[in-house]
């Protein structure tokens, strides 16, 4: 294991997603408009295909995570951000919402296929003392392309008089140079020798870990799905280009905080930096979802960026500090599947509670269900201290 925590493996994969992220993020904020405005969906189809897309995603993460443990990480890296980028495609060329539904599906498949092999690449190429600072690491850079995208998406409107459909094409060209950077990755996961044994069933991951993904699971299920979250700027009154920005600030302030959050979390724990993320989770969407004051919406969006920052990577960290190096790539798998899943669930009753009234019930729902999560995993650091 290397001691260093900045490895080649690392900077390759930070980039990849960088670019693959700018694409992603160039079409995210456009696609309520597109589906909602220029296609024509309801609300609760886009809570439906964001939903899917993400329990998709979730069944490839179960399949490619463990089978990445037996045949290597590069192969699945490799043809799930290509797969992503064929998914962008049919999004952006499609005329009706089932065309859309398919590219996200295909979209998220390929996200699933690629998420956990990659994040057990990282973690192979980590020592355990840094994992939170080389996670934190990769989610900045991935959080730049998530600046970089809806940034390039501004341009494209001003250039392009608005059109949201010949803007969300220039995603395909971040995407076709993620899926190009990907060869350059080293396999560094080393194959047991095949030798006759009895086969015996996969070793049970451990109960903390167990335990850690349950605990988590259960939180996610008030993560409505973000594209919801820009409808209601949408709903609300800002334009195209007002919700494009918005989200733009929201991805600047996951950069500036993804880093110190993970580093944080090596010093202190996973469980308390988490926590934090829930808190800013929670305010965010309590103001989101009772006002129509565009100033406190911008704030309470860019408040929201704390979350994926002290959440995302700092999670992956903590289930793979749980992890041994024989079902890595399994427990991630089963992790951030069951994230995915979460997400589906979120997406429906989101969706379906979705109304145009001047208070906007499910997120309300969701900030009520963060802030109980949060204080779940402090009073739980708190015991573990004391013990």
């Amino acid at each position: 294991m290397k001691k260093i925590w900045l490895t080649r493996n690392l900077i390759l994969l930070t980039l990849v997603s960088l670019a693959q992220d700018a694409a992603s993020e160039l079409l995210y904020p456009l696609l309520p408009i597109l589906l909602t405005g220029v296609i024509g969906a309801a609300p609760l189809a886009l809570g439906l295909i964001e939903g899917c897309a993400e329990a998709a995603a979730g069944f490839t993460k179960l399949i490619s995570g463990k089978s990445s443990d037996r045949l290597g990480r590069k192969p699945f890296v490799i043809s799930g951000y290509s797969l992503a980028g064929l998914g962008k495609a049919l999004v952006v060329v499609a005329t009706s919402w089932p065309l859309v539904f398919l590219g996200r599906l295909t979209d998220r498949i390929g996200k699933g296929m690629r998420s956990a092999p990659r994040d057990a690449l990282i973690a192979d190429s980590v020592d355990k003392a840094h994992l939170g600072r080389a996670f934190g690491f990769h989610r900045t850079g991935d959080n730049i392309g998530a600046v970089i995208g809806p940034a390039i998406a501004l341009i494209g409107l001003a250039m392009l008089d608005g059109d949201v459909r010949a803007v969300a094409k220039w995603a395909l060209i971040p995407a076709i140079i993620s899926g190009l950077l990907t060869l350059l990755i080293r396999e560094n996961f080393v194959r047991a020798p095949k030798v006759k044994v009895e086969k015996k069933p996969h070793p049970q991951l451990p109960q903390t870990l167990k335990r850690a993904i349950t605990i988590l699971v259960l939180i996610q299920l008030t993560n409505i799905p973000d594209v919801l979250l820009l409808l209601r700027l949408h709903d609300i009154g800002f334009s195209t280009q007002g919700v494009v920005l918005s989200y733009m600030l929201f991805s600047g302030i996951t950069v500036l905080a993804a880093f110190p959050g993970g580093y944080i979390a090596d010093k202190l724990s996973p469980r308390i930096v988490y926590a934090v993320g829930l808190l800013a989770f929670a305010l965010a969407y309590a103001i989101l979802g009772s006002t129509h004051n565009h100033a406190l919406a911008v704030i309470a969006l860019a408040l929201y960026g704390l979350f994926p920052a002290l959440t995302d990577g700092v999670g992956k960290a903590w289930i793979a500090g749980l992890s041994e190096d024989n079902h890595r790539g399994r427990a991630q798998g089963v992790y951030q599947a069951s994230m995915n899943f979460a997400v589906l669930g979120a997406g429906i009753w989101g969706g379906a509670m979705w109304s145009k009234g001047d208070i906007q019930w499910p997120l309300i729902i969701a900030a009520s269900g963060a802030l109980i999560g949060a204080i779940v995993l402090a009073t739980g650091h708190l015991r573990r201290a004391q013990s």
